[in-house]
């Protein structure tokens, strides 16, 4: 049973929205050439990126904020073009370069900015942007976000949109919603029987319950459970096919507090 406890962590650690991973290649004063040192640098910045998730690349220039602006702006334009030039002879495809882009200077506050000449040396650079593709979702057997029709003894139902505020066991509107739904399907899929399962955050090592601000008891979860129970029942849930239990914080998801004020249903009957 500790490993059941450790795959939530698994599933939502896989669901990534898409990237970008960024890389500076800094300039001499009023310079653009590039020396064969940062050219193995972003060349190989590129080249030992997942070239399969590679869905594009920005190229964006800058320069410090001496001098005038027509300068500056021709000057990161050479710059950026000079990446541009180096990852083309270096074999790097130049229809996913979706950008090369001077934006000139950037401007500070010399009054206010400590060590004025190192951040000036900051900003004359060169940023390489790869946008990456998501992840693949992996999904991992047994875990859902709604009812399946074929689900087996031992299946997770995540209710994502079943939340609570810090302390509470009363459903929220936006949670009620998602019940809805959920009991439609639990009266389409008669034959399922269920455990629903409360759970807490925020609570010290040593205490794994916490208090219900309303009841002022030390059993949160099994309240929070008990909420989405009687709102089944409320639904034409059949009382036979549901138990409710409070599990305290002893199965964090690992995604954040306000994520481990839930409740899942977990499948004990077919």
């Amino acid at each position: 049973m500790k490993f059941l406890k450790y795959l939530p962590l698994l599933f939502f650690g896989f669901l990534q929205a898409q990237e970008e991973i960024v890389h500076s290649v800094y300039f001499e004063s009023a310079k653009f050439g590039l020396n064969e040192k940062q050219i193995s640098e972003v060349v190989d910045f590129i080249k030992n990126t997942d070239s399969t998730r590679i869905e594009s690349i920005q190229i964006y220039g800058y320069t410090d904020d001496v001098g005038k602006e027509a300068y500056n702006y021709k000057l990161s334009t050479k710059r950026a073009t000079a990446i541009q030039e180096k990852f083309i002879e270096n074999g790097i495809r130049n229809k996913i370069i979706v950008t090369i882009e001077g934006k000139g200077r950037i401007l500070i506050d010399d009054d206010i900015v400590e060590n004025l000449p190192e951040k000036r040396s900051k900003n004359r650079r060169v940023d390489v942007v790869l946008n990456m593709k998501p992840l693949p979702k992996i999904i991992i057997p047994g875990f859902y976000t709604t009812i399946q029709k074929n689900h087996i003894v031992g299946d997770h139902i995540y209710l994502e949109n079943v939340l609570f505020q810090r302390g509470s066991s009363k459903l929220e509107f936006k949670s009620k919603t998602d019940l809805d739904k959920i009991a439609r399907l639990l009266l389409k899929y008669k034959h399922l029987k269920f455990e629903i399962q409360g759970h807490v955050c925020c609570t010290p090592p040593y205490q794994k319950e916490a208090i219900d601000m309303d009841t002022k008891k030390r059993q949160l979860s099994t309240n929070r459970a008990q909420s989405v129970y009687k709102y089944l029942i409320f639904k034409r849930v059949p009382k036979d096919r549901m138990t409710f239990k409070g599990y305290g914080n002893t199965v964090p998801l690992g995604k954040g507090t306000q994520y481990d004020r839930r409740v899942e249903l977990v499948i004990s009957g077919i």
